[in-house]
């Protein structure tokens, strides 16, 4: 086996009850920890060597989605080194005959990482290059709320706002969804509600962090099964011309963009409300909508969210409303925004929804 984590999380031992129950079982397990917050091209060529040199049946990934994803790559290319590492960063790889299996372990609470098919690594020239890898085997995901329970609160944040927009923008996208899959998704969106203002109260609480573990493994289904949407593209942009956290920027993103779609998916909207507790099933389901858009303001207000994204500026709309039309393609809403629909709700980003 071969165990893939962060030097953070190296540094800090965390791999070593991993590696202690594998020896106990008599399990041999070489450890690969070059990985750092944008993992390269360079650095999965060497965790695919070391995986091909320790003869690797099987990788274990210990980290937030910069590992997650660097490992899913490394768990391709190591099933079949004959093919150069850029076979597998293509918008679309196929892993002809699967990858080598992969046991996750997120130290995050929000990308879902840990059961997507999706990865983003860094090109030769720097820029980030996203695939969706087709034949991925995550055989086992592993949830536990230790290792996130000293995350700093911005990190809880921001990433448990990113999870609930997957579970969210899922629900109101332009798919066919199975019952499961909805369930999951409503899920995704009730545990961030339910759990995320005490666990700000009290970081401590084993269970909320549990819960919001369970919450983004319950998104990254999302994005697996039912895609992201506007908010997702909106965010990208942002944090692409901007250098806002990911999370953060789908803060900002998430209340004008999701009410901007209430009247085309005010049924769904509806449904998760009451899902939630936050509205009763005989409520008209305008109503029972806003509701849930009401709840979404106080969960923003709560996370101490700043009114108005000021670092949006009005001479970039033009360039952020082609950036968000090329992103949106890659996802399904639930409509087509127009230009001028983008421009309106970049205004209302930038002021305060």
């Amino acid at each position: 086996m071969l165990l893939v984590t962060d030097e953070t999380l190296y540094g800090l031992g965390l791999h070593e009850k991993v590696l202690a129950s594998l020896e106990e079982h008599g399990i041999a397990c070489a450890v690969f920890h070059d990985i750092h917050s944008e993992p390269t091209v360079d650095i999965v060529k060497a965790g695919r060597q070391a995986a091909v040199d320790c003869g690797a049946e099987c990788i274990i990934a210990v980290g937030g989605g910069s590992v997650l994803d660097s490992s899913k790559i490394i768990a391709a290319a190591a099933k079949h080194p004959m093919f150069p590492l850029h076979h597998y960063l293509h918008k679309f790889a196929l892993a002809e005959g699967g990858t080598l299996p992969m046991i996750t372990i997120p130290s995050t609470a929000g990308t879902g990482a840990e059961c997507t098919v999706g990865a983003v690594i860094l090109d030769e020239q720097g820029v980030k290059n996203s695939t969706v890898l087709i034949g991925l085997e995550v055989s086992h995901v592993i949830l536990d709320s230790e290792l996130i329970v000293n995350a700093p609160r911005g990190v809880t944040v921001w990433c448990a706002i990113d999870a609930l927009s997957h579970g969210l923008e899922g629900l109101l996208a332009d798919v066919d969804s199975t019952e499961e899959d909805v369930f999951k998704s409503r899920e995704c969106v009730r545990l961030i509600f339910e759990n995320l203002p005490p666990l700000l109260a009290d970081p401590h609480r084993i269970e909320a962090r549990q819960a919001t573990l369970l919450a983004a493994h319950f998104g990254g289904n999302a994005i697996n099964t039912q895609l992201a949407g506007y908010v997702h593209a909106f965010a990208h942009s942002l944090g692409g011309m901007y250098h806002i956290p990911h999370g953060k920027a789908i803060a900002w993103c998430l209340l004008p963009i999701v009410a901007a779609q209430e009247s085309d998916r005010c049924a769904e909207l509806a449904a998760l409300a009451v899902h939630c507790g936050l509205a009763e099933q005989d409520d008209p389901p305008e109503a029972a909508a806003d509701k849930l858009l009401l709840a979404l303001r106080d969960l923003l207000e709560t996370c101490g969210l700043e009114k108005g994204c000021s670092l949006l500026h009005m001479a970039d709309y033009p360039r952020l409303t082609e950036m968000i039309n090329a992103d949106s393609i890659n996802y399904s809403p639930s409509r087509t925004f127009s230009n001028s629909e983008i421009r309106m709700l970049l205004d209302q980003i930038r002021r305060g929804y």
